[in-house]
């Protein structure tokens, strides 16, 4: 009798330990609430950590342009340059090797890209091909702005019935959330800078290597830079 007394109340001490399904899902509900707030909070201040500006971007590339015309290697470091003796290294940090590329396929375009900046908010790189490219924006979390330096850049959106010219000094933005199909014609470089969740960017420039051209050096090249540089911006800072 005494035996069939206490398993009866570990039994009831079970039941009462038990968390009923409400209380489970509405704690579930609570910490998603809580992420989205937060979310939407840090995307509201995310321009306080922005350093470059586009139209100074857009001053730099017509600079480039002007000093070392037909010169695409004169045009990037006249830019790097630029960005070094502008921005001391204590606010963040500049790759100055203009010899580190990596190809980069994403969208279905294929290029090379040398990465100048990556950090959580913005990334400046330039990005061409000699011998032409054409795909897909992608659709991002981030404003992204195409300085041209040499060659010639279209796009298009759904709905347009004309193209969009860009040649060399002009800007092509794409606002965030927003894509479009793009040709960059032979010989088409262009300074593009990023600014936004960059993180949330990078599934898609990773996605074409991942799936279809499985070139692991170059997955694991990108993804060391990456990772250098913005832990290098991290560590002074730079968000």
């Amino acid at each position: 009798m005494a035996v069939s007394k206490k398993v009866k109340g570990s039994q009831g001490n079970s039941t009462e330990s038990k968390t009923s399904p409400l209380t489970t899902w509405g704690t579930r509900l609570a910490l998603l609430l809580i992420f989205v707030a937060t979310c939407g909070w840090l995307d509201n201040i995310k321009s306080r950590w922005y350093v470059f500006d586009p139209t100074s971007l857009h001053e730099l590339a017509k600079d480039a342009i002007a000093a070392s015309p037909n010169d695409t290697a004169g045009m990037i470091s006249h830019i790097v340059t630029n960005l070094t003796a502008t921005y001391p290294s204590t606010q963040i940090q500049i790759n100055t090797d203009s010899n580190e590329w990596v190809f980069n396929n994403a969208g279905g375009a294929m290029g090379a890209m040398y990465i100048i900046h990556a950090s959580i908010t913005e990334y400046l790189i330039i990005f061409g091909t000699p011998l032409g490219t054409e795909g897909h924006t992608g659709l991002h979390t981030a404003d992204d702005y195409f300085h041209i330096l040499v060659g010639e850049q279209w796009a298009f959106k759904p709905g347009a019935l004309e193209m969009e010219r860009y040649p060399p000094g002009s800007q092509h933005f794409l606002p965030r959330f927003t894509a479009k199909q793009y040709k960059m014609h032979e010989g088409c470089f262009a300074l593009e800078y990023a600014r936004g969740w960059i993180p949330l960017m990078l599934p898609f420039g990773f996605a074409d290597t991942i799936t279809s051209t499985l070139d692991i050096p170059t997955f694991y090249n990108t993804a060391r830079v990456t990772a250098r540089e913005m832990i290098k911006n991290l560590l002074v800072g730079k968000i």
